[in-house]
């Protein structure tokens, strides 16, 4: 059993410090996601360790010391969506507020056929805006009549590849743009919102692809990164959502919120996991709503799953732009516009490689 916990000690410590390593490699990417995990089967080593065993010499101390700075690590991540870190978003004040816009996210898998179920889901919460992530023609065909009848305005590219995308807005939409940043064949949606006051945000959606075996991550952060960037750009205070497929705690997801100065408004909440729905073991904040500091947190829920993978997830926004100097938001430095231009340079190279294969292959 000694050697059991030592092999588990040594496989998780290294679990935690590989992510350090700045690579897009999908095999260290993808341990950006389980740090809790990680901290805690880590803890239930350390702790069996030490009380089977104990660490009377130096070579044990030093290995239970590493362990526990391993575990450490970990905790620095996850630390700020908990109650003990201050929360980044502020709520808005008013009880009523005049400007306030629901938006709902979905993703609803595209193999999942409970159309019902979800249309369900949708018709009870009632947003304003639904943004649905993996449809293709099939749930296109299902859900377009009721909800094509209920929001008068509407974005849509379903595709059969799992990255299609569907919008649908009770507020009436500029400028809409279905914009292929990094690959073909794996869309973002831009929209300028007119809130009923006459306002206008901008909207960006988004679905990049995962970490996954053999599938490296330099296109999913070039489309985040270069989203940051726009989003920045933007000619009114914006919004940016969507089934990212990054963990909110991880090096890309800070890099993303540093240069479009986008408020998280899960930090000092909660995780509000998304995925997976289907394994509650498993699960990790996957769908995100960024936000500029013109607006105020109103509520944000997770809301009851409907067959697919992931749960949906409901923000209700107050736009407050005459209050926007009293909450802080992040800044990026110089390294992070350099560390930034360098991974969209790479992901964009990656992405036209990609590109020419797929058009070689057809």
């Amino acid at each position: 059993m000694e050697n059991t916990l030592i092999i588990l000690g040594f496989i998780l410590t290294l679990f935690s410090f590989l992510p350090l390593i700045s690579s897009p490699l999908w095999w260290i990417r993808v341990l950006d996601f389980p740090r809790l995990h990680v901290a805690v089967l880590l803890t239930i080593v350390l702790a069996a360790y030490l009380i089977f065993y104990g660490a009377a010499s130096l070579g044990e101390y030093a290995m239970v010391t590493v362990w526990a700075i391993a575990i450490l690590n970990e905790l620095r991540y996850i630390i700020n969506f908990t109650p003990l870190k201050k929360v980044e978003a502020l709520r808005n004040k008013d009880k009523n507020p005049a400007n306030a816009f629901t938006l709902m996210i979905a993703n609803v898998r595209m193999v999942n056929d409970k159309y019902d179920k979800f249309l369900e889901r949708v018709l009870h919460e009632n947003p304003d805006m639904l943004i649905m992530n993996e449809p293709n023609q099939a749930w296109h065909d299902n859900v377009c009549k009721v909800l094509d009848e209920r929001y008068p305005y509407s974005i849509k590219k379903p595709l059969e590849n799992t990255y299609g995308m569907l919008f649908w807005s009770k507020n009436k939409l500029h400028d809409s743009e279905i914009r292929y940043l990094v690959e073909d064949g794996i869309p973002s949606f831009y929209t300028v919102v007119e809130l009923p006051s006459g306002n206008k945000i901008c909207l960006f959606t988004v679905h990049p692809q995962p970490p996954r075996l053999m599938l490296n991550t330099e296109t999913r952060e070039a489309e985040l990164l270069l989203v940051a960037k726009q989003a920045k750009k933007a000619p009114y205070p914006s919004i940016v959502a969507g089934d990212l497929n990054d963990v909110a705690w991880s090096r890309t997801t800070k890099l993303f919120k540093e240069i479009s100065s986008m408020i998280d408004p899960r930090v000092g909440r909660g995780f509000y996991n998304t995925y997976n729905a289907k394994i509650p073991v498993f699960r990790y904040p996957l769908d995100h709503v960024f936000y500029d500091q013109e607006f105020r947190l109103v509520s944000l829920r997770r809301l009851e799953k409907f067959g697919s993978d992931h749960f949906p997830i409901a923000i209700t926004l107050s736009y407050e732009p005459q209050r926007e100097e009293e909450q802080a938001h992040p800044h990026a430095d110089q390294e992070d516009k350099q560390e930034t231009n360098e991974l969209i340079e790479e992901g964009l190279e990656k992405g036209e490689k990609k590109n020419q294969e797929k058009h070689q292959n057809q």
